[in-house]
């Protein structure tokens, strides 16, 4: 057995190799029974002569048929022999061609991710076992170890020498101003007006003496000292109560001055000539800070510390929130058909645009593979795979073949 064959490639030569010696073996029984009969042409050796010698045709017509495809027979250069050796460039062709056509179509990759349930076996994965618990640990272990590895010195370098330089000479008003426009088109700006006046409304409630004290503070010399409580505890109340009613009303006119004074902003900021100067020169000034800098790397460094800590920490509540995140995820991959049907919607949209905008790329793999292998070395790969298939053609040549010449014998005899 050659050296440097996989375990399945030793198998299939054992195959080929028996299936070779079994074709052979009825050759050599079909010789032997020709010569054995040859001095008989009538009664029932004469049928058996006319088989063993239409056999032997038949046997050795198929042997030649199936040995050209892979090499020139007993050595000799005959024309439209060795066909896999001298013609792989077009059979890789051909072969690639044959993948883009009918397996690296949208249709069919659509109707496959479909059919297969990608999303529900990724979910029934994630929730079987210890495969959560793997992935987060050796997730954990590879980011913590990429973070490790960046020195602060290069992040020091892409900020000074690559981020503040590109900011101060980029335009990012028009970007700011635009980004700001999506965001009001989209409402998505409420969500953080109404955590900021609920904080706010908490944080007054919580702090009634340090306001109180705050508006005695400023109030004239010559007032009493119990007016100017009352008047810090009234005026305290009258702001809780102001706040609170912007909380509880969508359409307060607070929130339709700010919505109104954001959108004008935003048009300002793309538009406007004078908002966009005084925004351009207040990006130059805060990008030209001296600590700025050495501020964000420190912000950089104190970040990385903090996740590489809790990326180590395996009973931590990072790792622990993302542990429970995943097997919840798994669950509803599993339990929400919606969700299901949307991620493998999206897994085929994926696919889809991979194989309309790169799919021949990816066939020729196939050409490119084939042409660097050697013809013979070709001609060998392709053999040990279906060559012991192709011996039943030898066998198969053999049996019709010998049936032919029975027949053919019996037609003759009656005629």
């Amino acid at each position: 057995m050659p050296e440097g064959l996989s375990t399945g490639d030793a198998a299939r030569l054992r195959g080929l190799r028996r299936m070779r010696a079994l074709a052979l073996s009825l050759l050599v029984l079909a010789a032997i029974i020709y010569v054995l009969t040859r001095d008989h042409d009538t009664g029932w050796l004469g049928y058996v002569n006319a088989g063993s010698e239409a056999a032997m045709v038949g046997a050795i017509a198929d042997w030649f048929a199936v040995t050209a495809l892979f090499r020139h027979p007993l050595g000799l250069p005959i024309p439209h022999t060795a066909i896999i050796p001298n013609r792989k460039a077009s059979l890789g062709e051909s072969l690639q061609e044959f993948v883009a056509d009918n397996f690296l179509r949208e249709d069919v990759i659509r109707e496959r991710i479909g059919s297969a349930g990608v999303s529900r076996r990724a979910g029934e994965w994630l929730v079987d076992g210890n495969h959560v618990d793997r992935i987060v640990s050796d997730g954990s272990r590879i980011l913590a170890d990429a973070l490790s590895h960046v020195k602060e010195s290069d992040v020091s370098a892409v900020i000074q020498e690559a981020l503040i330089p590109r900011l101060k000479e980029e335009q990012l008003s028009p970007v700011v101003g635009q980004l700001l426009d999506e965001v009001l088109r989209d409402d998505a700006h409420r969500g953080l007006v109404d955590l900021a006046v609920d904080e706010l409304a908490r944080w007054l409630e919580s702090n009634h003496d340090e306001v109180a004290a705050l508006i005695e503070n400023r109030a004239p010399s010559w007032t009493p000292q119990w007016l100017d409580k009352r008047v810090a505890t009234w005026v305290h109340e009258q702001v809780v109560e102001f706040v609170d009613e912007i909380g509880r009303t969508a359409d307060h006119s607070a929130r339709l001055a700010l919505d109104s004074w954001l959108h004008d902003l935003a048009d300002g900021l793309q538009h406007d000539p004078d908002t966009m100067e005084r925004f351009e020169r207040l990006k130059e000034r805060m990008l030209s800070q001296p600590g700025l800098g050495t501020t964000s790397v420190q912000l950089w460094d104190a970040l990385r510390r903090a996740l590489i800590g809790s990326l180590g920490d395996e009973t931590g509540l990072l790792r622990t929130r993302v542990k429970d995140e995943i097997e919840r995820l798994g669950r509803r991959l599993i339990d929400d058909e919606v969700l299901s049907a949307r991620v493998d919607s999206t897994i085929a949209d994926i696919a889809s645009y991979a194989v309309n905008h790169y799919g021949h790329e990816v066939a020729t793999i196939i050409s490119a593979t084939v042409n660097r292998w050697d013809g013979k070395e070709t001609a060998e790969r392709i053999e040990l795979h279906v060559g012991r298939d192709l011996q039943f053609i030898r066998i198969n040549g053999t049996v019709v073949g010998g049936l032919a010449g029975v027949v053919i014998h019996a037609v003759s005899t009656v005629i």
